[in-house]
């Protein structure tokens, strides 16, 4: 054993059955030039035990899926991961996952491996995306060894790029919420944010389409050139 094995971390421990499941999950798919409303999307949620990157645990996900110009209801996720050692931060305020239904929840093994067979080849969209797509990829790694490749989208910011008269900077998604007039029943759990998320995503489509962005590699374009944009000083 060499003076450094013990820095590394341990490979995920997965069964035969497991270990095949996970050989078999489709590889992701770039963007590409079909149209929006023929893709499917997956809005992703999660609620954790807290927002330090790499020290929290992801607690729950909720998702969606976006197809053929609608919210697919024959299509939901919904997973509460077991966690045997976890202190919980004051977010189970906000999110509801206490004790008891923390205790009671899925294997996470079992319950990332059921997330992204529901994902397929699939891109992924979430509000402040890149959360969720970090805390999730690290999940990921830390229960099945996979490594997360799937195009991931911040609604968070095409909502602004497709929407520049919103009187609204650095919105959060109740702000997007009330500017839309959105009637959305249930807040501050995975699955009820990504609903609410997919509801405002379908706006923007819309507001995309009439902006002649008609295809997800577009999509995906229009706003890398808007983030460099912004990024890009001014002088």
């Amino acid at each position: 054993m060499s003076w450094f094995g013990w820095l590394r971390a341990a490979k995920p421990r997965l069964d035969a059955t497991q270990q095949q499941r996970l050989a078999q999950l489709p590889k992701p798919t770039a963007l590409g030039d079909g149209s929006l409303r023929s893709q499917r999307w997956v809005v992703v949620d999660l609620e954790t035990t807290g927002l330090n990157l790499n020290r929290d645990q992801v607690l729950s996900i909720g998702a969606v899926v976006i197809e053929d110009g609608a919210v697919d209801f024959s299509q939901l996720f919904e997973r509460t991961l077991h966690r045997a050692e976890t202190k919980l931060s004051p977010s189970v305020l906000i999110h509801g996952l206490g004790p008891s239904a923390i205790a009671a929840g899925s294997d996470p093994v079992q319950a990332l491996l059921e997330f992204m067979e529901f994902v397929g080849d699939s891109p992924l969209l979430a509000f402040h995306a890149r959360f969720d797509q970090h805390m999730l990829g690290r999940a990921l790694k830390d229960s099945l060894g996979y490594r997360l490749a799937h195009p991931f989208l911040d609604v968070a910011e095409i909502a602004p790029m497709l929407c520049p008269q919103a009187p609204i900077r650095d919105a959060g998604l109740d702000d997007w919420i009330e500017y839309f007039n959105l009637q959305v029943g249930e807040r501050h759990h995975a699955s009820a944010d990504a609903l609410a998320t997919a509801e405002l995503m379908l706006i923007l489509f819309s507001r995309a389409r009439q902006q002649h962005i008609d295809t997800p590699q577009t999509l995906q374009e229009r706003l890398s050139q808007w983030k460099r944009r912004k990024q890009a000083p001014s002088f």
